[in-house]
């Protein structure tokens, strides 16, 4: 009975140094645990010649977006930018400060197409495009939107969208997330915590349909070499 006892000891003796040592192992290995965390939600493809370029509602302060918008423009990627915002106020929006951003950088109004709506989300944000879309005959899609939303955005775009319709998402370095030092920032920690959220949030009101694909990501310098 002794024996037993001793043995029973001396393993979970054995067993809490296992777990000391593994935590041990977690702990050196945060900062690259966290980054990996971080840089797993900026899902990046490669750009091509496309209809249209949109900028996705909401930008942030610093307007990240509409810069990388204005950008790929400039490089001739496509000829027109939509810039997609919520109605703030029955006479303006976020389009109006998106397309505004856009014009001081380059692009002219003519190019730029102003797309106003009532979306709560990124997946009703999706479903109203996808009427403008259709409209203009769009087949190429370039999606601009910020580098921790990109993912989602991705996922729930290529199954809102028609399945003619090819949609790249284009992550832009946004001012409030860096996935390298994300969890520094009261901010950073939020963004993810939310952006977890909403993409279990999509895989459930998105779970019957089978159209979404994951392509093979693209890297940001990619992005800004002329076509």
């Amino acid at each position: 009975m002794t024996r037993r006892q001793g043995g029973g000891v001396i393993f979970r003796l054995l067993m809490f140094l296992t777990l000391c040592g593994f935590l041990g192992l977690v702990y050196l290995a945060r900062h690259p645990l966290l980054r990996l965390a971080g840089s797993f939600w900026v899902a990046g493809d490669q750009p091509g010649h496309a209809d249209a370029i949109i900028v996705s509602g909401d930008d942030s302060f610093a307007g990240d977006r509409a810069s990388l918008a204005a950008a790929l423009f400039r490089a001739g990627w496509a000829p027109q930018v939509v810039a997609s915002g919520r109605m703030l106020r029955p006479y303006a929006g976020v389009a109006e400060l998106i397309a505004r951003d856009l014009e001081s950088q380059g692009v002219p109004s003519t190019a730029v197409v102003r797309f106003t709506h009532h979306a709560g989300g990124t997946l009703e944000e999706a479903e109203a495009l996808r009427g403008l879309v259709t409209e203009r005959g769009w087949r190429g899609i370039l999606l601009v939107t910020s580098n921790y939303r990109a993912r989602r955005a991705r996922y729930i775009f290529r199954h809102v969208f028609a399945p003619g319709v090819s949609v790249a998402v284009i992550p832009a370095p946004d001012s409030q997330f860096d996935p390298r030092f994300w969890w520094q920032s009261r901010n950073g920690r939020k963004l993810l915590f939310l952006e977890v959220v909403g993409y279990l949030v999509a895989l459930w009101e998105l779970r019957h349909d089978q159209r979404g694909t994951e392509p093979v990501p693209g890297t940001l310098q990619q992005l800004l070499i002329a076509p």
